[in-house]
């Protein structure tokens, strides 16, 4: 299985161009040939291009220095040297790319196709046969070819999904997903199961269907990097609309209505955006004594319907579901230019 990587430092370096060439015609029966040098060809650049079918960063962990090829110099006879092909990095729609020194962002690459010229090859340098002048018959100079940029680059990628699940450890989060998808996270009876994004596709009918991800939980403090905080809600970012599962008998012997206030306060303090967003309460493991009384008292505390339903036996998640997808298709249209 190919290793979830989301955040990778690589340093590329365009390639140098070639250089000019000084030369002059030489030929029986032609006097006074005159310059004949060719221009060098560009060096290739450093292209990043978010494509298809790319769904981590896991390639670039292997391969810290990325180099463009230089252009080939040029020649007698007025032959100018070939310049060098681009150096294409693919990465997954949804990349930020950021310049590892300065840390400034260069490019969102949030769709398939969307590139970044991160590195210009050096320019071909200049034959002799371009010096000429009429006071100049038989100029002895070139220019060498242009250094190619090099700049360290960060790449923080940040998984875009429709509908994203948000709850404490062990809320029942991969257990859901692998329910209503065929995505299969680890499950077990401990927190921090799921330590990378896991995502997969959600079916409501025969003709609609979202993409749901189940994120690292979230803990107090996460907006401060507490646990996995950052990497939670770095991705969480791009999703549209939050399931927000609770837990109805914590595991840490909290209460439900509390653990539901809190994640919203580090959301809130995270970014404001985010606690602003469509959200769906649902309350889990609707299988255990206590979880109708919980869904009361988060419907009383947050004024909204709360669902209840149960991974185990299957209760509630049609419902869910279709209510998750109607939220979407509602920001979807709320998203759109008027």
């Amino acid at each position: 299985m190919t290793m979830f990587v989301d955040r990778v430092t690589i340093e590329v370096e365009a390639g140098r161009g070639g250089d000019g060439c000084v030369s002059f015609r030489r030929e029986k029966y032609v006097p006074r040939g005159g310059p004949d040098g060719g221009d060098g060809g560009n060096g290739g650049s450093v292209v990043v291009r978010a494509a298809e079918g790319v769904d981590s960063l896991a390639l670039l962990t292997h391969r810290k220095h990325w180099r463009a090829s230089a252009g080939q110099p040029g020649s007698g006879a007025r032959r100018h040297g070939a310049s060098a092909d681009d150096l294409l990095i693919l990465v997954p729609p949804g990349t930020l790319v950021l310049d590892a020194d300065a840390q400034f962002v260069l490019k969102d690459l949030t769709q398939a196709g969307d590139a970044l010229c991160a590195a210009r090859g050096g320019h071909g340098g200049k034959g002799n046969a371009r010096f000429k002048t009429a006071v100049n018959q038989a100029p002895r100079t070139a220019t060498r070819g242009g250094e190619g940029e090099r700049r360290r680059l960060t790449f923080e990628l940040k998984m875009i999904a429709d509908v994203g699940l948000l709850g404490k450890p062990n809320a029942g989060k991969s257990t859901l997903l692998s329910r209503v998808s065929r995505a299969r996270p680890e499950i077990a009876d401990y927190p921090f199961t799921t330590k990378t994004p896991q995502l997969g596709i959600v079916q409501v009918d025969l003709d609609h269907s979202f993409v749901m991800a189940d994120i690292p939980g979230l803990i107090e403090g996460a907006h401060e990097g507490a646990g996995l905080g950052h990497e939670f809600l770095r991705h969480v970012e791009r999703t549209r609309v939050l399931i927000h599962l609770v837990e109805p008998v914590p595991i840490d012997g909290g209460d439900p209505v509390e653990n539901y206030r809190m994640l919203r306060t580090e959301l809130a303090q995270y970014d404001p955006h985010l606690a602003a967003r469509p959200e769906l309460v649902a309350v889990s493991k609707g299988e255990l004594p206590g979880a109708e009384e919980a869904a009361r008292r988060l419907a009383a505390a947050t004024g909204q319907d709360v669902e209840l339903f149960s991974s185990v036996t299957g209760a509630g998640l049609n419902a869910l579901m279709r209510r998750a997808y109607q939220m979407l298709r509602q920001a979807r249209q709320e998203a759109r230019p008027s």
